[in-house]
């Protein structure tokens, strides 16, 4: 129960940042918090993760729908993997649930964390990019610790 809160949380911020940047920015419009640093400049995101696969809106629609329900469906086993492997599938899925309803609603993704050196993003990308180090820090400690016992 407490990670489905934090799954909604996160889709709450999510979208919440992306309906402010949509009510006070134009597309392509860029804004400096620290010059040359990090903007808010809003975008479009027509593919994944860095605009790759450009285009492919439905794929990403089905592959959002295949891990969710992934997730749901191996829900015990992963509340059995303890609580970084729990707290990383709530990340990863809200982020998931959160760029998926801009590709269903929008047809696109909304981003707009501008560090200059890399891809444009937002909150949805930054909990996918966490729960994943989170559940594979679950992983290797758990591998790690199997192999002690060894």
């Amino acid at each position: 129960m407490v990670y489905g809160l934090l799954a909604l949380l996160v889709v709450l911020v999510d979208q919440a940042t992306k309906h402010f940047v949509v009510q006070h920015f134009a597309v392509g419009e860029s804004v400096p918090v620290l010059e040359n640093i990090f903007h808010w400049t809003f975008i479009l995101n027509r593919g994944a993760a860095f605009g790759m696969l450009e285009g492919s809106r439905w794929l990403f629609v089905v592959i959002a729908l295949a891990v969710i329900g992934g997730v749901l469906y191996l829900r015990k086993e992963i509340e059995q993997s303890g609580v970084l492997a729990c707290m990383g599938a709530a990340l990863f899925t809200g982020g998931a649930v959160g760029n998926l309803i801009d590709r269903t609603l929008h047809g696109v993704v909304i981003d707009f964390f501008d560090f200059r050196i890399w891809p444009i993003f937002n909150v949805a990308d930054i909990a996918i990019c966490t729960g994943v180090g989170l559940i594979i820090w679950s992983i290797l400690k758990t591998e790690l610790l199997e192999s002690k016992k060894n």
